[in-house]
């Protein structure tokens, strides 16, 4: 379950937000080292530590994480305010406190969009803190680099938090039945049309929202098409396998879904498998935990698996959590601590999450995992196993290149949506919506370079 946007509202504090940057770049503010022990003579003389966060899809998560920080901030007489907001509002807010230069301590972004490059000059390098997270849990995976490094000088931008998995939820009951397994692309199409007649459509949206941004960027991974090259300096996306993967997002529109899928935000398809009508879906697994607490004997017949193939191979995309310190903020070096400290406990906020949350270090969370083994509430109990090696098959959305301004943009102006949608509801051919959607990233790269 994740939630929509406003892409007005998006817009204009984006614009708003470029016409202060040059001003708010100039921000002042180093990073502080680690201090050792806690809790230092500056930081006592602060007495404040201000987190702003998305409001979690679990909300067991959000009560675990707030008393964690209040403790914290009670151990080390620091008083700890956690604000929390939702996921749609993060980037309007984010350029607020830019612009503002004022705002929280530290700001923890969720979702596409690549907020560690797009306020690099806004942000304290935190490049200490992950490389001594790194010497304790293992390397950042591929996601967590993508999210927060900068090739070009090796520092560190954000912290890397989680990312959220999308892997395919369905219905094991309805597929058994016309005896095939949603194991590629093609057998979604094929299996989702049969099981469409029968009144069990597929569920992928087609609309403007971070579910159809992440699925519809996997799909075309797996097919070999991608906007960028591992550069991040060029874009690919005309090409072959591009305009085959569209061709085939319309079939499996026209044969295995249904029109309400154009208008639908991020919660429209976890209450369509939640209902009972979809055979499948893919989604994080607050679809699954939803249906446990609603219907259990539904939830049951919900199996978990990797997203499907393609012809290039098994990709999806991933939405990522990091967190970021502001250059203009007030406690820099408590919020370095804490983000410390937390990185120390990150396999209860893990547990916490109910496995939402999956790890950006190789061995934060050794295997077998907490929960993703053996998780007493499902039937079976190891139905959440095949999310253990999720990072095998999960990407951010600069893939294969890394995660940057440019990027964000075409993610939040919902580019690759609307290619999609635009061929499968026949008012562009596969090649003028790729014609069209790679004339868009070409004006987004353009307008970015050299300002990264």
């Amino acid at each position: 379950m994740r939630s929509g946007g406003n892409k007005q509202k998006q817009s204009v504090s984006r614009r708003d937000f470029l016409k202060t940057s040059g001003v708010v770049a100039g921000a002042a503010g180093l990073a502080p080292a680690l201090s050792a022990p806690f809790v230092s003579t500056a930081m006592a003389d602060t007495k404040t530590l201000t987190i702003l966060q998305w409001s979690h899809f679990v909300p067991a998560y959000d009560t675990w994480f707030d008393k964690f920080a209040k403790d914290w901030g009670e151990k080390n007489h620091i008083a700890v305010t956690v604000d929390h907001i939702n996921e749609a509002d993060i980037p309007a807010r984010a350029a607020a406190e830019a612009s503002a230069r004022a705002g929280h301590d530290i700001f923890g972004w969720n979702g596409g969009a690549s907020g560690a490059h797009l306020y690099r000059k806004f942000l304290i390098p935190v490049t200490n803190l992950v490389e001594s997270t790194e010497k304790k849990f293992g390397k950042a995976t591929i996601i967590g680099t993508q999210i927060g490094f900068n090739p070009d000088d090796k520092s560190w931008s954000a912290f890397p938090d989680f990312y959220i998995n999308y892997p395919t939820m369905y219905r094991k009951s309805m597929w058994d039945e016309i005896g095939i397994k949603p194991d590629t692309w093609d057998d979604v199409r094929i299996g989702g049309a049969k099981l469409k007649k029968k009144g069990h459509p597929v569920g992928t949206s087609l609309g403007h929202s971070n579910d159809p941004n992440t699925t519809w960027r996997g799909f075309l991974w797996s097919y070999g098409g991608a906007v960028q090259d591992k550069a991040g300096k060029r874009v690919v996306l005309n090409s072959k396998e591009t305009i085959e993967a569209v061709k085939s997002v319309t079939a499996l529109y026209k044969e295995a879904m249904t029109s309400e899928v154009l208008s639908w935000d991020d919660s429209s398809n976890n209450r369509y498998l939640d209902s009972g009508i979809s055979s499948l879906i893919l989604n994080p697994i607050s679809a699954y935990r939803t249906a446990q607490q609603i219907n259990k004997k539904l939830a049951d017949d919900i199996f978990v698996a990797k997203p499907p193939k393609g012809p290039a191979g098994r990709l999806m995309g991933a939405a990522a959590g990091f967190y970021g310190i502001w250059k203009f903020a007030k406690n820099k070096e408590g919020a370095i601590e804490f983000l410390k400290y937390y990185a120390d406990h990150w396999p209860e906020a893990f547990k916490a999450s109910e496995g939402y949350n999956n790890p950006c270090f190789a061995n934060i969370v050794p295997k077998p995992m907490p929960i993703l083994s053996n998780d007493p509430t499902s039937n079976p109990t190891d139905k959440l196993s095949v999310l253990q090696s999720s990072d095998e098959w999960s990407a951010a959305p600069g893939y294969p290149g890394p995660a940057a301004p440019a990027v964000d943009e075409v993610y939040n102006d919902f580019v690759i949506c609307d290619m999609m949608s635009k061929a499968a509801t026949g008012q562009m051919s596969a090649e003028d919506s790729v014609k069209w959607a790679t004339q868009q990233c070409e004006a987004i790269f353009k307008k970015w370079a050299g300002k990264a």
